[in-house]
């Protein structure tokens, strides 16, 4: 495993990351048992994976909990998120505190590394620095959380609004922030002013569905072209990612590497319910970039996407 530090904060954390949600959810979502989702964060464990996040929302923090039960020494890195909605209203300090401990018991803690805010939107930024980042500043001081984080909505926020504003802002240590082959617009408008500013980055959204397969991309590719956002000139719609093939295993494995290679990305989650699946995320993570021509193909061919997630 490779390993970076993860911005200002001073932890080692490796380069890919297990998510305990996405379409997944170690396994909860295609009903995989208890022991079955403790051997997926075991086994990534096993391959170097140090940083381990999940939140409130996934219902995953019970099963990280078990997982680690014993084994999380000063090494792992613990991250995980509290909502800020409840039924459509922001969350206020006491909630933040309610749900931190709560937290807390399901993963058999007694402090979180990185603590984010999760899926802030934008029009409810402000109210949420001025409620929670408080509340936050208290837990840090009490030894019950280390780092201060936030993640975007990126699902209903592609065009990153939210982070946009929250990395010129001092309070974060830590952003969670969607990347990947579709939509690259984070480069320019959060990516650089983490760099800047050495807020530590981690990259959601690097596979998702439409990223799943060289046949999968391609309706969203088409529907790209036909929005005007992506030139059909030179490309074959039958195949339109067909120029990544020679240099890339699967077109997942091309998309991680895509974005582990992206200066200002420090660890790019991956969220699954099988072993074999995580063995091959890891894999794909430690291999070399993709040649220089590929990804500046890449980045050419999407420079105007900031409307889909690949979700």
């Amino acid at each position: 495993m490779q390993y970076i530090t993860l911005g200002r904060t001073g932890l080692r954390a490796s380069a890919l990351g297990l998510g305990g949600g996405g379409h997944s959810r170690l396994g909860l979502r295609t009903a995989a048992t208890e022991a079955e989702s403790v051997a997926i964060v075991r086994r990534a464990i096993e391959l170097g994976v140090n940083l381990i996040d999940t939140a409130e929302a996934y219902g995953t923090e019970q099963l990280v909990g078990a997982a680690l039960r014993g084994q999380r020494g000063e090494d792992i890195v613990l991250s995980t998120k509290k909502s800020v909605l409840v039924e459509g209203r922001p969350i206020g300090a006491a909630d933040l505190v309610a749900g931190l401990e709560a937290s807390l018991r399901r993963l058999g803690a007694d402090h979180i590394d990185i603590y984010h805010l999760h899926a802030v939107r934008a029009e409810h930024y402000d109210r949420m620095v001025e409620e929670l980042v408080p509340a936050m500043l208290r837990l840090r001081e009490q030894g019950k959380i280390r780092f201060l984080g936030i993640t975007e909505a990126f699902g209903g926020d592609t065009a990153h609004q939210m982070l946009s504003r929250a990395v010129r802002d001092p309070h974060w240590d830590v952003i969670m922030v969607g990347f990947n082959i579709l939509n690259q617009s984070a480069r320019a408008r959060v990516l650089a002013e983490a760099r800047r500013r050495e807020i530590g980055v981690l990259c959601m959204f690097a596979v998702r569905d439409a990223l799943g397969s060289f046949e999968k991309v391609r309706p969203t590719v088409a529907d790209l072209v036909r929005a005007g956002l992506v030139d059909a000139d030179g490309l074959d719609l039958e195949d339109p990612l067909g120029f990544v093939r020679p240099s890339a295993a699967s077109l997942p494995d091309a998309a991680y590497r895509f974005c582990r290679a992206e200066p200002g990305i420090d660890v790019v989650l991956s969220g699954t319910g099988n072993i074999r699946h995580l063995e091959q995320n890891v894999e794909s993570i430690l291999r070399p970039p993709l040649p220089d021509s590929i990804r500046e193909r890449l980045a050419d061919m999407f420079a105007r996407v900031d409307s889909v997630s690949g979700q």
